[in-house]
């Protein structure tokens, strides 16, 4: 991703972890602009445009939910991450109800916002992702009908099951596993599109899917669905061996 072009607001009170987050992301080619509150990060939101606000929740004067509800009466748009040592699922659903894009629990490491950042980015990019109407793919050997919700082993065998009706879930979730291909698919994108909520129990549900989709697709040995431990999922299609 080409992120010379994005200008990211940082709002993170304790000042040694703001400069190394905002000295990482300057490296990989973002605009940072760091505030110490939610005080000063709404009076910098004012003075500027940005494409991407990462809050944290715990700060004086004014914490980051408050913060992101401001932001929010000027810009509905704009995409908000939250940083926060808080995991109570009360805590997570506040931050999506105001929101939120994402919210990363600490500790996490700097590769690990870098991730979620290219992931959100992505969603709100304004050129169109043509991948969001594509209505089927080609999986190594496999075949997706997302319409029909049909998944087609084309390599068959004689007596070898090749076909199966797949849930609406699973033919959602396959989907977006094939939209990033090769790529994360963010697990709290597809937590919020397909289970509408992202909480411990749906995130158990998408882990039982992940593993009809693993069964489903364990004709084909080029194919694995990796987690990607803190991010999500990322199915993985290898190219033939060479003869």
């Amino acid at each position: 991703m080409a992120s010379a072009q994005y200008k990211i607001l940082l709002v993170e009170d304790d000042q040694n972890f703001g400069d190394v987050l905002r000295s990482y992301l300057e490296m990989h080619d973002y605009d940072v602009t760091l505030a110490t509150d939610g005080v000063l990060g709404l009076e910098a939101f004012r003075k500027s445009h940005y494409d991407l606000c990462v809050f944290d929740v715990m700060m004086p004067r004014k914490d980051g939910f408050t913060l992101a509800k401001d932001v929010r009466e000027r810009n509905k748009e704009v995409p908000i991450i939250f940083l926060t040592a808080k995991t109570m699922k009360d805590d997570v659903l506040q931050g999506f109800k105001i929101g939120a894009d994402d919210y990363i629990p600490k500790p996490f490491n700097s590769e690990e916002l870098l991730l979620r950042i290219q992931a959100v980015l992505k969603r709100v990019n304004k050129n169109p992702d043509p991948r969001d109407d594509q209505r089927e793919f080609i999986i190594g050997k496999y075949h997706f009908n997302f319409p029909l919700r049909i998944l087609t082993f084309q390599d068959t065998r004689p007596g070898q099951e090749n076909q199966w009706k797949l849930s609406p879930k699973e033919a959602d979730l396959l989907k977006m596993f094939c939209k990033y291909i090769n790529d994360v698919t963010p697990r709290s994108e597809a937590l919020t599109k397909i289970w509408h909520e992202d909480t411990y129990f749906t995130a158990r549900s998408m882990d039982v899917f992940v593993t009809k989709l693993r069964k489903y697709l364990a004709l084909d040995p080029a194919i694995e669905i990796v987690n990607i431990h803190g991010n999500g999922f990322q199915l993985l299609v290898r190219e033939p061996a060479a003869a």
